[in-house]
Order: C-alpha cells, then sequence, then structure tokens
C-alpha cells in the first residue's frame, strides 16, 4: 500500500490506474479507523479493481465547541489495518493541501432539505462541510464507486441527493452498519465513552429496536412513539437530542400511508453523541 499527501502525487498514481483500465473505489474517512471502516474497505474492493481509502479530519463539518481538536488522529495505525486488509492507497492530505486559501474563502456546496432536522439542525452548517469535502474528495480521486456506512443515515442521504443533483458520475453504495455484539453501532467517537457509559450504551439501538418493533405491529401513533423513546433514553441516562420517525426517501416526518419508514436517534451519553438508526418496511 501507497500513502500519499499531495493532490499532485494521488493525480498521477490515479492516472496510472486509469492507463491500466482499472476501476477505482473510493473510502472516505476521517480515521481512528475500527471494523466498520474496515468493512467499508472490504465492500468497495469487490466493486473495484483498486480502492484508495482517504483520512481526514474535515474541519468545515466541526461546529464551534465541537471536538475537532480532540478528534482522535492515528494514522500509523490506520495504516497498518487498511494494509492488512489490502488497501491500494492511502490519500492522507494535511488541511493546507485541501483549503490552500483558509476556509473563509473556500467555495462550498449546499443541499437542500434533506440537510435539514436531525443532525443538521442540531450541527448547523455540518451537511454543507461534509458536502462540499466530499465534493472535493470525488474530483480529486474521480472514483468510480463510492462506498459509505447507514450509520450516518442521513449524511448517505445528503451525499446521494449530491450526486444525483450534480450529475457526478459516481455510483453511491451504503454499507449496513456494523455493530458491537451488543447492538453498539460501531463508531470512533465510542473511545470517548467511559466504562460505565459504555455500559449503557446499547440503549439506544434496543430503544430504536422496540420502536421499530411497535411500527411493525401497526402502530401510527409516531409522536407518541417519540415521546416515549425520548423519555425512554433520559431514564437510562442520556441527553436525548432526536428521535425521529421519518420518511426513509425524504427524511421528512412520517405521515400514517408510508410503508418505508425510518427511526432517527442522536443522545449524548456523558460528552459523547451517539447517532444511530433502523430502518424498516411495514
Amino acid at each position: 500500500m501507497r500513502t500519499v499527501h499531495t493532490l499532485k502525487e494521488l493525480r498521477a498514481i490515479i492516472r496510472s490506474y486509469r492507463t491500466q483500465g482499472k476501476r477505482v473505489g473510493l473510502v472516505p474517512t476521517m480515521g481512528n479507523l475500527h471494523e466498520g471502516h474496515l468493512a467499508l474497505v472490504r465492500r468497495a474492493h469487490e466493486a473495484a479493481d483498486v480502492v484508495v481509502t482517504s483520512i481526514f479530519v474535515n474541519p468545515m463539518q466541526f461546529g464551534a465547541g465541537e471536538d475537532l481538536d480532540a478528534y482522535p488522529r492515528t494514522l500509523a495505525d490506520d495504516q497498518r489495518k487498511l494494509e492488512a486488509e489490502g488497501n491500494t492507497l492511502l490519500f492522507a492530505p494535511p488541511i493546507s493541501e485541501v483549503y490552500p486559501d483558509g476556509l473563509a474563502r473556500q467555495t462550498r456546496v449546499i443541499v437542500p432539505e434533506v440537510s435539514e432536522g436531525h443532525c443538521g439542525a442540531s450541527r448547523p452548517g455540518h451537511f454543507e462541510g461534509v458536502a462540499t469535502v466530499v465534493s472535493m474528495l470525488f474530483n480529486m480521486v474521480q472514483p468510480d464507486v463510492a462506498v459509505f456506512g447507514e450509520k450516518d443515515y442521513q449524511q448517505l442521504a445528503v451525499i446521494r441527493k449530491m450526486v444525483r443533483d450534480l450529475f457526478i458520475p459516481v455510483d453511491v453504495i451504503g454499507l449496513p452498519t456494523i455493530r458491537d455484539e451488543d447492538g453498539l453501532a460501531m463508531s470512533s467517537r465510542n473511545g470517548y465513552l467511559s466504562a460505565a457509559e459504555r455500559k449503557k450504551a446499547p440503549a439506544l439501538h434496543r430503544l430504536l429496536s422496540e420502536t421499530g418493533a411497535a411500527l411493525l405491529g401497526g402502530s401510527d401513533d409516531y409522536a407518541g412513539l417519540e415521546t416515549a423513546a425520548r423519555e425512554a433514553l433520559t431514564a437510562e441516562g442520556f441527553r436525548p437530542d432526536y428521535f425521529n420517525i421519518v420518511n426513509s426517501l425524504t427524511l421528512k416526518p412520517a405521515s400514517p400511508g408510508d410503508r418505508q419508514l425510518t427511526l432517527l436517534a442522536a443522545a449524548f451519553l456523558g460528552t459523547t453523541r451517539l447517532i444511530d438508526n433502523l430502518s424498516i418496511e411495514r
């Protein structure tokens, strides 16, 4: 596996792949890789001849008071994990390579509607940062396919709409959430949890599953189910951010006739913000 840090190096290697007729896959990450990320790399290998994984902690998607400075940076360990998976190329640029003129002067990408509400409401500007950096990575790498995790359900919806609306020739693949044995969705931020908090954390997935079972049982009392779930999270020691039942395609509040539903949830456990989701079809 090769590691490059500049766009010039990256483009030279991508050109060589193209002259060989190779299909290129991209896995964008912020590093501190876990099994969930490595599953994305394996899925990309199934869809492409060569896989480029990017590691870039994107300052544009962090708001004031969020964990940009504290976000774990573990490049050497990430390189070892990627090499063990047979990853072809690692692109790990510094901030100056991605934003040479600074954030204030950077052209930005805004994806309407699906960026609104949920994490978009709780983290203003977050999805603008995500859409901007992903569009830049698509232009830098020019992949045939890119793989993202479904744990970040709203993020995946934002990227898919951006690709569709801007006619970007990239096939976006979503991979189901990878979980620990107790149901907790794998996340780099799980490392922030204390031992006691880690024991409580699976309750988020459990409450999603219980609410999903109620919906499959025929309940259309969306508001009542959302309120009950938030109260249950509070009783478990969480500080709920949101617990929303939405139409899976539009991410708008669900209507009684909707058959494809997604439950979106975010909650703080101590200082750690956890997100998760569950999709069902009735």
